[in-house]
């Protein structure tokens, strides 16, 4: 079931997929912040997981650094990103099971798709997906 629609900015959007087609074999993962409900700027952050080509791990000391910029620049929380190499774009378990920020969108990136990447966003919390209509707009 689709609920919410969140609007990306194109440029925004374009970073994320190409950012994993970089590292098309690993889980690549980050932030997303957002000014006045708008996301507005992407925080790369080193998978730290033990198998990042399966699920994907925060650096702590990256991600404290890139909320403490976010705040500094007056910017809020708005989105945790990362991708799936050989998945679709759907959480998977350990997505459900690990999430810790039920507050924030989760944007997927899917790299299983014949040539084609796929982007999805979902509300988590309480081990539980929603599914959030995402819109490109310029």
């Amino acid at each position: 079931m689709i609920s919410d629609e969140i609007q990306l900015p194109r440029k925004l959007t374009n970073q994320l997929l190409h950012f994993a087609q970089l590292s098309p074999d690993l889980e690549i993962c980050g932030l997303i912040s957002s000014k006045n409900g708008i996301a507005s700027r992407c925080y790369p952050i080193r998978n730290c997981a033990e198998l990042p080509q399966k699920y994907f791990l925060l650096d702590a000391k990256e991600q404290i650094s890139a909320m403490t910029e976010m705040r500094t620049l007056g910017e809020d929380f708005f989105a945790i990103y990362h991708s799936h190499p050989t998945a679709p774009a759907l959480p998977s378990d350990t997505d459900l099971e690990l999430d810790t920020y039920p507050e924030v969108i989760h944007l997927i990136i899917s790299l299983n798709t014949k040539g084609i990447l796929e982007m999805r966003g979902f509300k988590i919390s309480k081990k539980s997906a929603v599914e959030l209509l995402l819109k490109m707009n310029d």
